[in-house]
């Protein structure tokens, strides 16, 4: 077997809309096209010794055990490789379920797909998965336990920690967007200027200042004592005159801790002599300078959640320990507390594992005790100083138990620390009595506090506090989402998108677009290039200052990665034509409009698709689609433009020289197509199709008729606001146009605007894209044939595989098919082409550069123009 590639899905894709997070393998079985599993001897047995657990996948036949009957029976190695991905996941602790195998046209080739939780740990699993089955075919031992491990380990360095995994679902259960802006836990949550930043249990709103003053223990004390808040006595020093002091004034037992120390670091608790206090000293001054001592004071160790200056959550934590059972030693019961199922490694379950470190065998030798010693039955051993989950402790849910007047104290802390999140931590006797009652203290306020104790306590209820989060950074009437209008299709994407987005920016709204030439921000180009995809949707949805995002999305970008939005409000599909066939495993305008469905399928319930009811493959989406549909046609007597329309249905039309609304019986005239520069006349039908899509997805969104009316006459064909699509540019004696049509549908909508033209001499500039198909090829030269006196075939770059000569020969082939005397020049350097088309040209001629022939057509031709004016 070999893997040909593995992509990544993150978005809606042609394998789930629902499931975005999806690994694509594309596998080639090679001799094993031949062998299913029934023919192999001993496979069943082997990959159920190997992998028990998958007794538990009941694939097709619908129960447990139905999977190991279909490789009892006989099925191929993609599936069974499918399957193996999925279970080591599960093993690993990512539970997931969902998988597709499927052949593609190649015999031997299949797309084996399965959800991830982790992103490389998918990629592990999809190159794992076949390792094991190679070891399974073959008879050979295979270690499971050390792929186990290292996804275990991929998984903790990748994926968030509980308090931002919690926020994450949080928001994710409220159909809130997020993105995650790094690989730790940056993340932002919903869209544009409607978007919120939160890191762990800190968001954009979190102060500073409160954060400096939090992490600064002695002004923290300070600052609450001023208040009458109780707090613990004590002196920060940095020196052992310091140290003499503290005990002379506060007197044993103490606590020391580092002044700038988190999750217990450094901590030493119940110091009783000088030789403890100087040995305390010095560790704690490993981890800072200054340290912090204080009379130490017994009683239970209490968080309190304070969110949005509001008590949530409060828990009792209780440090690592073990109780004597008189027969094991200290170590055998830690062995024994972490065979706990609940403990495991690092935050991947509700407990952590206890490791033996300092703390630990500084308390055992306080008690006289060490590893190998057996405590007494019922005993407690304690083997960490602080309550820290992280550590090994536990924790208790009290919230219910908490006095009002202790939350009226928590809650002063918060303001009068700043905090919008807030963990206060109290030692106490119980939270039941007000802290001046049984003479507990507040030790610390934390900014950034853990949510893990309250979210999975050992033991009581499990508060969702990440839910108050949400409340606090999206409070009712706040919206997390921004509109957002995807156009996708075959031909006349960037153009709509181009308008819908003039239309938009007309209507007050400060509007991003992605385009095939670059990605714009309020109109000014932030980024060059071919920019349909995922990364670049999220380029826009990332920045605060978009209100409102119209997104070209391409069939490349949805085949490789997915969309790069969850839901859009409007989707449009300008038309589905022949292209890119034979590429990607899209082999008919069936498989292409499979994909661009994937855009339909992610429009909200309540939103609409806009479909081209002149192309039967945007029907047949109308048809299933699951949102309010629109269509817009160039016939008012239309089939599916008057069935539409007779139940209610909102459509565009082209009638009587008019672009119109029809609605129902109703219709609202938008405007003369003569009044529209970019339908040059009326005379460019596939410009009054673009017309007609952005026109209607703006009035389904709900702008005005005259507000679009205006945007349509302002939309200009230009450099500016169509870059490379009809951009036409006179000359004293001749003209040229420059239009990116790279496809026979696009050049035979070019060949119908030529043909309305007064022109002495047609020269086309032409050229072909290397992945099409080789009639896809001599097609161009067939039509370019009927369009043009003579060409020029400048075939300077999009080789993508072939040679120059090899795509010039298909070209050359076409043309001579339909005209076989036809003069042409080969020059495959953009610039000398364009001089020899330029010098060659006689008055009243016009030239025509298709298909991003010319690297930077647009400026070259300007370039001479402006040489020709004499500037």
């Amino acid at each position: 077997m070999k893997i040909l590639g593995i992509q990544v899905l993150k978005g809606p894709n042609i394998w789930s809309i629902r499931r975005k997070k999806l690994i694509q393998m594309r596998l080639d079985l090679e001799d094993l096209e031949q062998k299913p599993t029934n023919l192999i001897p001993g496979f069943r047995e082997r990959i159920q010794q190997l992998l028990p657990t998958l007794y538990d996948h009941r694939c097709s036949e619908g129960h447990a055990g139905g999977f190991l009957e279909r490789v009892t029976d006989g099925t191929w190695m993609g599936h069974v490789i499918e399957h193996i991905a999925l279970e080591l996941q599960t093993l690993a602790g990512m539970e997931t379920g969902f998988g597709r195998t499927r052949q593609t046209k190649t015999e031997g080739i299949y797309n084996v797909v399965f959800d991830y939780i982790e992103e490389s740990v998918g990629v592990y699993a999809a190159e794992a998965a076949v390792r094991i089955a190679e070891a399974l075919i073959d008879g050979i031992e295979y270690e499971l336990e050390k792929d186990i491990m290292a996804m275990k380990k991929m998984r903790d360095r990748e994926r968030f920690g509980p308090s931002t995994a919690s926020i994450v679902d949080e928001a994710i259960a409220r159909k809130i967007p997020f993105i995650r802006l790094n690989s730790s836990s940056l993340v932002q949550l919903g869209y544009g200027k409607n978007q919120v930043r939160f890191r762990a249990t800190m968001t954009d709103k979190t102060s500073s200042i409160a954060v400096d003053i939090a992490g600064n223990k002695d002004e923290t004390k300070r600052i609450l004592q001023e208040q009458a808040i109780p707090v613990a006595k004590g002196l920060t020093i940095s020196s052992l005159e310091g140290l003499k002091e503290v005990i002379h004034k506060v007197g044993f037992p103490l606590v020391f801790k580092p002044l700038n120390g988190n999750h217990g670091k450094g901590a030493t608790i119940n110091v009783k002599t000088e030789a403890e206090a100087a040995e305390a000293f010095e560790f704690a001054q490993k981890y800072s300078h200054r340290v912090i001592v204080e009379r130490f004071i017994t009683g239970y160790d209490f968080r309190v959640l304070v969110i949005d200056n509001c008590v949530v959550a409060a828990a009792q934590r209780d440090p690592a320990k073990v109780i004597g059972d008189g027969i094991h030693t200290i170590q055998e019961l830690i062995n024994i507390e972490n065979g706990d199922p609940r403990r495991g490694y690092g935050h991947e379950n509700v407990l952590t594992e206890i490791t033996i470190d300092r703390d630990t065998s500084d308390l055992l030798d306080k008690k006289g005790y060490t590893l190998e010693s057996i405590a007494q039955k019922d005993e407690i051993v304690y083997l960490k100083s602080t309550a820290n989950l992280s550590t090994g402790g536990t924790s208790l849910d009290v919230t219910d138990m908490v006095h009002p007047q202790n939350i009226l104290i928590c809650e002063r802390i918060a303001r009068l620390i700043g905090l919008d999140i807030c963990g206060i931590d109290i030692m106490a006797t119980n939270l039941t009595q007000p802290l001046t009652e049984n003479g507990g203290v507040v030790l610390e306020v934390n900014a950034a506090p853990g949510f893990r104790m309250h979210l999975a306590p050992a033991e009581g209820l499990p508060r969702n506090v990440a839910a108050p989060v949400l409340e606090m950074m999206y409070p009712p009437g706040k919206s997390s989402r921004i509109p957002i209008i995807a156009v996708t299709g075959t031909n006349g994407k960037t153009t709509t998108t181009r308008l819908i987005a003039h239309i938009v920016k007309n209507n007050g709204f400060k509007v991003g677009f992605t385009t095939s030439d670059g990605v714009y921000i309020q109109n000014s180009m932030l980024l060059k290039g071919d920019t349909t995809g995922p990364i670049s949707a999220e380029f826009v949805l990332k920045d605060p200052t978009v209100e409102f995002a119209v997104l070209e999305t391409a069939r490349g970008g949805i085949l490789r990665s997915g969309l790069g939005f969850s839901f859009c409000d409007i989707a449009v599909v300008t038309n589905i034509q022949e292209d890119h066939l034979g590429i990607a495993d899209i082999h008919s305008l069936e498989d292409l409009a499979k994909v661009k469905k994937v855009v339909v399928g992610a429009v909200k319930n309540d939103g609409w698709v806009v479909l081209n009811a002149d192309n039967p493959h945007c029907v047949k989406m109308g048809k299933q689609a699951h949102c309010n549909v629109a269509y817009f046609s160039m016939d008012e007597k239309s089939t599916v433009i008057r069935n539409h329309c007779r139940k209610g249905g909102v459509a565009a039309i082209y009638e009587n020289g008019y672009l119109t609304i029809k609605k129902g019986d109703w219709k609202i005239r938008i405007n003369k197509v003569t009044h529209v520069p970019i339908t040059f006349n009326g005379t460019v039908s596939f410009m009054i199709e673009n017309a007609l899509a952005a026109s209607l997805a703006a009035f389904v969104w709900g702008f005005k008729t005259e507000d679009i009316r205006l945007s349509l006459e302002t939309f200009i064909p230009s450099a500016a606001h169509t870059p490379g699509r009809m951009n036409i540019f006179d000359f004293k004696d001749f003209k040229i146009m420059v239009d990116f049509a790279h496809n026979p549908d696009g050049l035979k909508g070019i060949r119908d605007f030529l043909n309305t033209l007064d022109a002495q001499h047609h020269t086309g500039i032409i050229s072909g894209t290397g992945d099409r198909r080789d009639d896809d090829l001599r097609e161009i030269g067939r039509i370019s044939a009927t369009m043009f006196d003579d060409v020029i075939i400048c075939q300077e770059k999009y080789l993508r595989g072939r040679s120059r000569e090899n795509i010039t020969d298909l070209i050359l082939e076409g043309l001579k098919e339909v005209k076989p005397d036809i003069p042409y020049i080969i020059n495959h350097n953009g610039k000398e082409a364009l001089d020899v088309a330029f010098k060659k040209a006689t008055p009243g001629s016009f030239i025509t550069a298709i298909g991003d022939t010319v690297d930077d057509a647009v400026k070259l031709v300007q370039a001479y123009q402006y040489k020709e004016i004499g500037i």
